[in-house]
């Protein structure tokens, strides 16, 4: 089965305990997301942290859209307990819409 990447950012709340806590949150993951990320077709998802800014590589298989996704989330009572929680590390960044917190980013050059 192919795979796809995707690149994507977000920012936490500027606060280094707040900071703290969201890394240690990543260290141990609720199960119940862990299923999730993976029953909606993501293969392999890293996420990567400097200062507030946070970096996500997602892989994913041919199963997986960002809109299946939406939907499977919004159904799913763990997962918007978890995202509530993010909520309170995470911060809009400027150019999102509301309700957006990861944007994708553009690939502009590949060797």
């Amino acid at each position: 089965m192919e795979t796809k990447k995707y690149y994507l950012f977000c920012d936490l709340k500027d606060d280094e305990h707040l900071i703290a806590e969201y890394k240690a949150y990543h260290k141990n993951v609720w199960p119940e997301i862990i299923k999730s990320i993976k029953d909606s077709g993501i293969v392999n998802m890293e996420i990567y942290n400097k200062g507030n800014r946070l970096f996500m590589i997602m892989e994913v298989n041919d199963t997986f859209s960002f809109d299946k996704k939406a939907d499977m989330d919004a159904n799913n009572p763990k997962v918007q307990e978890w995202e509530t929680l993010m909520w309170q590390y995470q911060q809009k960044v400027p150019m999102a819409k509301d309700g957006e917190k990861w944007l994708l980013l553009e690939a502009i050059f590949k060797l």
